[in-house]
């Protein structure tokens, strides 16, 4: 098969959008230099792509009734397993759907995706199905990853399980649901704007975002990839740790299991409260009380608790929003998502966006105007110099982290907001999509773990609190976390105590 040579109106455009004032005349020489490479793509188009066996070929798949979906929280229901026993068998695992899962619609809150099924499992999945575990569906995510809010995928809003005319939090809005209701037993989203940690927070579950790169991507559309860590979401901290040994995998982990942590006790641990994380501008004040009396219980537990300046924290949030805004932009004009891509149909599918704009929530809208007018303006060299800024980032946060073990601060400043109506403004649906990642996203620009913990209810809602750790000191945050856990859990008020 011979490859199509260019029209003189493809050279012309592709000249122009470069900033090349080409004539017709000239297209001919640059033709004449274009065979070998149109030899080279027309042989890569037409090859055979390499295709992993499936560990289940044979997989069926239904659209879950209204009442087994009663938070809006499933995309799709499956009953997937091996014949392997291990660590998860006999445990159900949902997957947020921005994660292939061969054979299964994947929407990614969009309905122009609608129809569309993945050739491939993502690599976790068969981590997952190796351990024993059975995937029972795909959990609804926000429009395309992106907002925090649980409101903008075209099947409707998710709702949060402790308070239904709340939001359940985003962008793996579902996988929080349904962990909170307990419709699955663990579950499995993405993490590059606080997207595992807001939502557990919210719905009072346990979310971690793991040290950048830790838990391979193939097979996962991200927002960014640099900013980008695929993350478990649990209703306690041990199974939380349970499931990070199965993602992260046998070669990559620690020598001793990261489940081995957990001893119950932290006495002698060093907690940092970190300033900086209790002075946004939108903290409520019951977020900060209860956040704050939860370090108490550590202290009493034995922990050396201090306050601790971190003055880069806050800059951190202006080092994620360059990266995020114009990254995630620039990987849907290329259509490129880093070393590991999602999956190549997926990403001729999402080819297609430009054509379904009209249907996009207003937040993304919001977002991916914002991340055009930077990109156009600066012409990617305020990402480039965020992302060293990233690195400068790290390095703070490792100096505080020389004199302690974990730092603490509310996951999110506010519990909760009220799922946006129709009657809203607009800037209340803009708002409510992106208001609560202060504390998150620079975790996300530096590469460090960081893990939300449910610290009580208040007014009915959950409250989040955040550590952070050391680069691969997932095994630290487990282990403060889960003598929290174990001495908070059945020994509070009314208020207080999770369900």
């Amino acid at each position: 098969m011979s490859a199509r040579q260019p029209t003189d109106d493809e050279i012309l455009a592709a000249a122009a959008e470069l900033g090349f004032d080409l004539a017709v005349a000239d297209c001919g020489f640059y033709r004449s230099f274009m065979a070998p490479d149109l030899e080279a793509y027309d042989f890569i188009e037409t090859a055979g792509e390499p295709k992993p066996a499936l560990r289940v070929p044979d997989r069926g798949w239904w659209q879950p009734e209204p009442d087994e979906n009663e938070f809006g929280a499933w995309q799709a229901r499956t009953e997937i397993r091996t014949n392997a026993q291990g660590p998860l068998t006999g445990r159900s695992v949902a997957l947020s759907d921005n994660i292939c899962l061969a054979d299964v619609p994947m929407a990614i809150g969009t309905s122009f995706l609608r129809g569309f099924r993945p050739d491939r499992d993502a690599t976790i999945v068969n981590r997952l199905l190796d351990s024993g575990a059975t995937v029972t569906g795909k959990a609804q995510c926000e429009y395309l990853g992106i907002p925090n809010g649980s409101h903008t995928g075209v099947a409707g809003p998710v709702r949060n399980p402790r308070r239904p005319t709340h939001s359940s939090g985003g962008a793996a809005s579902g996988a929080a649901a349904l962990v909170a209701s307990g419709a699955a037993d663990l579950a499995v989203g993405t993490d590059a704007s606080g997207s595992v940690r807001v939502p557990a927070a919210w719905s009072g579950v346990v979310g971690l975002k793991p040290t950048h790169g830790l838990i391979p991507h193939a097979g996962i559309l991200p927002l960014e990839s640099s900013l980008d860590d695929v993350g478990p979401i649990t209703a306690t901290v041990a199974d939380n740790a349970l499931l990070l040994d199965v993602l992260v995998g046998a070669n990559t982990r620690p020598e001793h299991s990261y489940s081995a942590a957990l001893t119950g006790e932290c006495a002698g641990m060093r907690v940092g409260v970190v300033k900086e994380g209790f002075e946004l501008p939108d903290l409520n004040a019951d977020v900060a009380d209860t956040v704050r009396g939860s370090c108490d219980v550590m202290r009493i537990l034995g922990a050396q608790v201090e306050d601790v300046v971190v003055p880069a924290h806050q800059l951190g949030v202006a080092v994620w929003d360059a990266i995020a805004l114009e990254g995630h932009v620039g990987q849907l004009l290329a259509a490129a998502f880093g070393e590991e891509d999602p999956a190549t149909d997926l990403a001729h599918v999402l080819r297609g966006w430009r054509a379904n704009t009209a249907e996009f929530p207003r937040p993304v809208k919001v977002a991916m105007v914002m991340g055009n007018v930077f990109r156009r303006r600066h012409g990617g060299v305020t990402y480039r110099k965020a992302q060293r800024l990233a690195h400068a980032l790290a390095d703070a946060y490792d100096d505080a982290l020389a004199n302690y073990d974990v730092l603490v601060m509310p996951t999110t400043p506010m519990k909760a907001t009220e799922l946006p109506s129709p009657q809203d403004s607009p800037e209340v649906d803009v708002r409510r999509a992106f208001e609560m990642v202060l504390n998150v996203v620079p975790s996300n620009a530096s590469g460090h773990p960081a893990l939300s913990v449910p610290c009580g209810v208040r007014d009915g809602l959950p409250v989040g609190m955040q550590f952070i750790a050391r680069r691969h000191a997932e095994s630290t945050l487990y282990r403060v976390a889960h003598a929290y856990e174990s001495a908070r859990r059945g020994c509070d008020g009314p208020d207080d105590q999770i369900d």
